[in-house]
């Protein structure tokens, strides 16, 4: 993968709270705290994983950064122009630029349109001409993305997942924009087909000069496919650094547990390495812990994780991290002892919320 220093995206301080209102005059009362200051960098020709369990606002960090949602305070810097707070109208040249891959391949196509409208939809929002229509240079990207050219009067229902999540990928392309958000684009496939969506991203990313932010909550497909992962708690960026840094040493006790919960094919080396059962689920963002958010549930917490919140800072080169008490340093004393013993991380093991808790 291509990369250089130039910053395409930049993020900084980024809040969405959703307001909740009461009463018959819609009172406010109070707000979900999705996204509570986010704030990282995106290196031109790059990859960054963005991961983290259910509900911590990885996909309303994605809808924020295509200005799908208004952010609530920080600013989105894109190619240099802040585009945080601008008009729809004043957008739309971006949009160009900047696409998205929705999670779902089943409701984010149109049951109505044909592939061929569906796929040469940008072309007549954003008014481009090509040289040799607009069906043709359809038909060109439905076989860039492995599909059959001659499938272009053809309706949704008659492709299965993973062709019509190609087939979103495809209208994604149309533009040939510079920066692709995928929000879970493997999730609802096949464990079959998953290897050749991402193995098709990842080609297209080198073809086409693309970057991409990657939301994820399978671990082993954001391995295969980051440049840099982010890991997000409950609306907070917890730790980020290089792909093979962190899983090779993570710093954060959260970022351990998500890879101890990671199955293990081999049951040789399954049995090398400790599980960690985190207690209790995972806080409201209505109202989330002070100071550190992982503290309710971290194994190595102290007074100083309930009072102080940690800032999100560069321990090791390339390597940033918000914990008082990180893990795999020099200074580390040692492992810390897990909340619980081993267990079944049950079908998926992607993250520690999907475990039950110790009883």
């Amino acid at each position: 993968m291509s990369q250089s220093t130039e910053s395409l995206l930049s993020v900084q301080g980024l809040e969405k709270h959703f307001p909740i209102t009461k009463g018959l005059f819609q009172r406010q009362v109070g707000a979900v705290k999705a996204v509570d200051g986010l704030t990282f960098d995106v290196v031109k020709g790059e990859t960054l994983g963005l991961v983290g369990e259910s509900g911590c606002g990885k996909t309303t960090t994605g809808r924020l950064i295509t200005r799908l949602i208004e952010p609530t305070a920080g600013k989105i810097v894109f190619e240099g122009k802040d585009i945080s707070h601008m008009s729809q109208g004043d957008l739309r040249p971006l949009r160009r630029d900047m696409q998205m891959i929705f999670q779902d391949p089943y409701s984010s196509l149109n049951p109505r349109h044909t592939v061929g409208a569906i796929v040469g939809a940008p072309f007549r929002i954003q008014g481009v001409k090509t040289e040799q229509g607009t069906k043709k240079a359809v038909q060109e990207i439905l076989e860039l993305v492995g599909l059959n050219p001659e499938h272009y009067n053809r309706y949704p229902h008659e492709f299965s997942g993973g062709q019509r999540q190609r087939i979103g990928i495809a209208r994604t392309l149309a533009l040939k924009p510079k920066l692709i958000i995928a929000d879970e684009p493997v999730s609802a496939l096949d464990v079959s087909i998953q290897a050749q969506v991402v193995n098709l991203l990842e080609d297209l990313q080198n073809e086409l000069d693309l970057t991409y932010v990657v939301i994820a909550h399978d671990l082993s497909v954001v391995r295969h496919i980051s440049d840099r992962v982010a890991v997000m708690y409950l609306g907070k960026i917890v730790e980020i650094a290089d792909s093979a840094m962190l899983y090779k040493a993570p710093l954060h006790p959260y970022t351990n547990a998500l890879l101890s919960a990671v199955p293990v094919p081999d049951v040789k080396r399954r049995t090398q390495r400790d599980r960690i059962r985190l207690q209790g689920d995972v806080p409201s963002p209505i109202n989330p812990p002070p100071a550190c958010r992982f503290h309710t549930r971290c194994w190595k917490a102290q007074e100083v994780c309930r009072t102080v919140e940690p800032p999100l800072a560069e321990l090791l080169p390339g390597h940033q991290v918000a914990c008082h008490f990180p893990e795999n340093t020099p200074q580390d004393a040692g492992p810390a002892e897990p909340v619980a013993a081993a267990g079944d991380a049950g079908d998926q093991g992607i993250a520690p919320g999907v475990i039950n808790p110790v009883s």
